[in-house]
């Protein structure tokens, strides 16, 4: 081994004691703890084995959770894939001021997410239902963060309007990458946009597509911010994500060990989830 890589190999280990310290080792205590009956506070607990992940599967409020975060996460995925696409195509276009408008769709990506929901929590509370009283429209109104049936599609709004910036840039990464000579080539063999946008543009993009939907995918199944600035939570249980749950339970409400061992799955279905889109997106890039 040359002197050079014995250094670049030396730089990395404070990087790897850090993330060891930091990420890996609390997470190996997650799982050890998962098999005790630890409160979170004191050094008394004993061993259960898989008791608390036998009572995960007939937990009401653990399955209730689970149904609201991957309701969340499948509808925010498809919008967020959608308008950014969208916008994509219409900043890679020949316009004036494109760069400026980039800058633009980009500004909430840079924005604290508990900022951006405390800001729309104020909007849904006090601007958007004075509009609605304004203008007689009923379904704006009232605040719909108070509605049992609605306020999850508060939340999704707030999720779509901040997650589309990056998919958007990714988008336009992809986009870029297409050679115009096949937009003239395929114009004179006189194709329409719809058909330059099936035959040439999504199939050249369907990588960025395959990452943008990962990546969609798993922020929306890991959904806490938003849930901490717009609902807490409500109105009842009835936006409170998986994260949520397991921050609630396991720090405030004495359940460290149980939340624990909900982490563990958690964990699992987030990778089994990860893994079947990349496999089944990969399959359908070798297919176009």
């Amino acid at each position: 081994m040359s002197k050079r890589m014995s250094t670049y190999y030396w730089m990395t280990i404070p990087a790897v004691l850090l993330f060891f310290l930091f990420l890996t080792l609390p997470a190996i205590q997650g799982v050890y703890y998962s098999f005790t009956n630890y409160n979170g506070f004191g050094k008394t607990y004993d061993f259960i084995g898989l008791r608390n992940y036998i009572n995960l599967f007939t937990d009401n409020v653990v399955g209730d959770a689970y149904w609201f975060t991957i309701k969340f996460a499948v509808v925010v995925t498809i919008f967020v894939n959608v308008f950014s696409l969208l916008i994509a195509l219409g900043l890679n276009a020949s316009i004036k001021f494109r760069n400026f408008f980039r800058g633009i769709y980009f500004l909430p990506n840079i924005l604290s997410v508990l900022i951006v929901g405390y800001i729309f929590n104020y909007l849904f509370s006090n601007v958007f239902t004075v509009w609605g009283q304004s203008l007689g429209i009923n379904a704006l109104s009232t605040n719909i963060l108070g509605n049992e049936s609605l306020a999850w599609i508060g939340v999704v709004i707030v999720a779509v309007w901040q997650s589309i910036a990056l998919n958007t840039i990714l988008y336009l990464a992809g986009l870029q990458t297409i050679s115009k000579d096949m937009y003239e080539a395929s114009s004179l063999d006189g194709a329409g946009k719809w058909r330059e946008f099936w035959s040439i543009t999504f199939p050249l993009i369907a990588p960025f597509f395959t990452i943008n939907m990962v990546l969609a995918m798993k922020n929306a199944l890991m959904v806490f911010d938003q849930i901490v600035a717009l609902t807490n939570g409500g109105p009842g249980r009835a936006t409170q994500s998986i994260s949520f749950l397991i921050y609630t339970g396991g720090f405030e409400g004495g359940e460290f060990a149980y939340q624990s061992a909900n982490s563990v799955i958690y964990f699992i279905v987030i990778a089994v989830i990860s893994i079947l889109q990349i496999r089944f997106l990969q399959r359908r890039e070798m297919d176009m």
